[in-house]
């Protein structure tokens, strides 16, 4: 049985800050506990934009606090997440998040991130695996 709290894991390795600035996440599970998903609370600052891409991960997502604009960028629809609203990547696509306000959400990611992963010139986290990480 694994117990631990975000506050647990603040400012540790666990907790990551985007390059681009636009968000940060707390990665609570992640592939080395073993269970097939990694769990991260995420924060998307409010007057940001962030354009993501998981071509290597289904992600769901469910809005905790705060309101965004999710579009996705395949076929320009959009859509108003606020808290209790839950979106899912099923078929890896290309979005944008513009938060209205600071926007946090707990989000599952199948196959699970290592923690070392933020999104590259394409929006896309790299798919590391365990084995790479030692």
């Amino acid at each position: 049985m694994i117990v631990r709290s975000f506050k647990d894991i603040e400012d540790t390795e666990r907790h990551v800050r985007s390059k681009s600035g636009t968000w940060e996440s707390k990665r609570i599970v992640l592939a080395k506990e073993g269970v097939g998903f990694s769990l991260h609370e995420t924060i998307l600052y409010a007057g940001t934009e962030t354009s993501m891409w998981y071509a290597n991960h289904i992600e769901a997502v469910l809005c905790v606090e705060g309101e965004a604009e999710l579009t996705n960028d395949e076929t320009g629809e959009k859509h108003w997440i606020t808290p209790g609203t839950m979106y899912l990547l099923d078929g890896h696509e290309k979005h944008t998040m513009r938060p209205k306000t600071d926007f946090r959400c707990v989000c599952v990611f199948n196959p699970p991130i290592t923690g070392r992963e933020d999104h590259d010139e394409n929006g896309v986290y790299p798919l590391i695996t365990e084995a790479e990480e030692a």
